[in-house]
């Protein structure tokens, strides 16, 4: 029996995740996994019935979640996985291969005409595909723009072009307030997703965003790094005082849907998480390790940021997440969007060192003890 673990506000939950067949990777079983969800006939319409959906970078951390929970959840008619890996494509259509719902493409966001034949007939996008390992957009800084800038360009053109009713973009806490190039890169993704919204004129096709941070667990996260460290006694440590916000992959498919609920256009929805110090984060990965301070990398923040106070005025809080509602047409103000929120304080910003919610050491290893054969696999 598997599990994921669901934090909500003050609230620390266990969700049943149903076992699928494993996958032989480099001679090691990966699990397959479906993380149970309880349905809501009131909801249940946020993507109709034999609709179809198109995920780009379907075959990353994301995807992993956001397919066997969709296909569990809803019934599409399609769902399709947009990516450029042909292995990773293999082997998820080795995992799924029992469903015909599940279509394949080979394709790169960057590839216009490519993304227009995708798209044709689809209802609904998502769109995960970016560059996102910090020093490696730094040392390529060209692809990394045609990706992440050049890429969503091509998405909401196509989207457009081929009558999507509602795209969700996938974003991070590294485009508030950036300081390296990837953070740049998604904040230009965002704002084009935001504008993209006054140009859908009778396709009315809307665009939403969502931001979270680093994935508890997932590939290059911080607690897949300390375990593989820990059996040689020693954790890098960057900074003692460093902060993070701590989400699982269930909570970010969970927002994605949300949105897809709600958004009327141009919103960047932030879902409230809780946070934990670098050395809490160590000392649940590996308790008899010792610790090296070895300095903050170039391009690495000190604490997570969801919501600048630049973007105060325009947040509006809501029971388990943040909306910041653009400025731009007087969106922040239209009762429409805003609906039951509440506007947060005028110097209001959402860090991982100022959070109200904080995971203690003992949750956290609770969470990896069950979860450790998922660990560093999506």
């Amino acid at each position: 029996m598997y599990y994921d673990y669901v934090f909500r506000r003050k609230v620390f939950l266990r969700s049943h995740i149903s076992p699928k067949k494993g996958t032989q990777t480099g001679g090691v079983t990966a699990p397959i996994f479906v993380w149970s969800v309880k349905a809501n006939p009131k909801k249940d319409l946020i993507m109709e019935k034999y609709s179809s959906i198109l995920l780009t970078g379907g075959t990353g951390s994301f995807g992993s979640q956001f397919v066997p929970m969709t296909l569990k959840r809803y019934q599409p008619s399609r769902l399709i996985i947009y990516s450029r890996d042909e292995m990773k494509q293999w082997k998820m259509a080795e995992e799924f291969k029992d469903d015909p719902r599940i279509r394949f493409f080979i394709g790169d966001v960057r590839d216009r005409n490519r993304l227009y034949r995708a798209l044709d007939g689809v209802d609904y996008v998502v769109h995960a595909a970016a560059t996102k390992i910090i020093p490696i957009a730094e040392y390529n800084p060209f692809e990394c723009v045609k990706t992440n800038i050049m890429g969503a360009m091509n998405v909401i053109d196509a989207c457009l072009d081929n009558g999507v009713k509602k795209c969700v973009a996938l974003s991070t806490d590294k485009a508030s307030s950036p300081v390296n190039l990837y953070g740049a890169t998604k904040l230009a993704s965002d704002k084009l997703f935001v504008a993209a919204n006054s140009y859908s004129g009778k396709t009315r096709c809307r665009f939403s965003i969502v931001r979270y941070g680093n994935v508890m667990g997932s590939r290059g996260s911080v607690i897949s790094f300390f375990k593989s460290c820990a059996d040689e006694g020693v954790l890098p440590i960057t900074d003692t005082r460093m902060t993070r916000f701590m989400i699982t992959l269930g909570e970010g498919v969970e927002l994605v849907w949300h949105a897809f609920e709600d958004m009327v256009g141009g919103e960047i929805y932030v879902k409230k998480i809780p946070s934990m110090n670098i050395l809490d984060i160590a000392q649940a990965c590996a308790p008899d390790a010792a610790h090296k301070i070895i300095g903050i990398r170039p391009g690495e923040k000190l604490h997570e940021q969801m919501i600048g106070v630049e973007d105060a005025p325009h947040t509006y809080e809501y029971d388990d997440y943040f909306k910041i509602i653009p400025a731009i047409n007087n969106w922040s103000s239209e009762p429409t969007r805003i609906k039951d929120g509440q506007g947060v304080p005028k110097n209001f910003q959402y860090s991982s060192n100022t959070n109200k919610e904080w995971m203690q050491v003992e949750e956290l290893r609770e969470w990896i003890d069950d979860n450790s054969h998922i660990i560093g696999y999506f």
